[in-house]
């Protein structure tokens, strides 16, 4: 007795179909979650809020530069170890500009965070540096 027969398929070929647009799908749900969690705790960083809500002086700000930056940057910010300053904050916006201070993200540059008015000062002294 033969039971009835199955038609031969290519289940490789077809669960390979199906997941492709399962690990889309999941890529995508992990970009929202990114999108949804992330860039709003980012924003809502509280030493980021506070710098942001003070004025700073160009002034403060070049002496803090000229302490803390000036080694890697160059005393006139031209780049040295680290890259050139001028015209930074036409390619960063300012929550970035502290993020890159305060995380030292990029080595050789070492983690910094002065106090919210120190670094509001820093970032009115890098808006100056056209």
């Amino acid at each position: 007795m033969i039971g009835p027969s199955i038609p031969e398929s290519n289940n490789g070929i077809a669960t390979s179909r199906g997941l492709i647009p399962a690990l889309v799908l999941l890529a995508a749900a992990c970009v929202a979650v990114l999108a949804i969690v992330v860039l709003p705790a980012a924003r809502s960083d509280p030493y980021t809020r506070s710098t942001l809500q003070l004025t700073g002086s160009a002034e403060r700000g070049e002496q803090l530069f000229l302490i803390n930056c000036a080694g890697c940057h160059g005393i006139a910010a031209q780049g040295l170890v680290g890259p050139n300053l001028h015209g930074v904050d036409g390619r960063k916006n300012n929550r970035q500009l502290i993020q890159q201070v305060v995380s030292g993200r990029t080595p050789p540059m070492p983690r910094f965070q002065p106090e919210p008015q120190a670094m509001a000062d820093l970032l009115t002294y890098l808006h100056t540096l056209t």
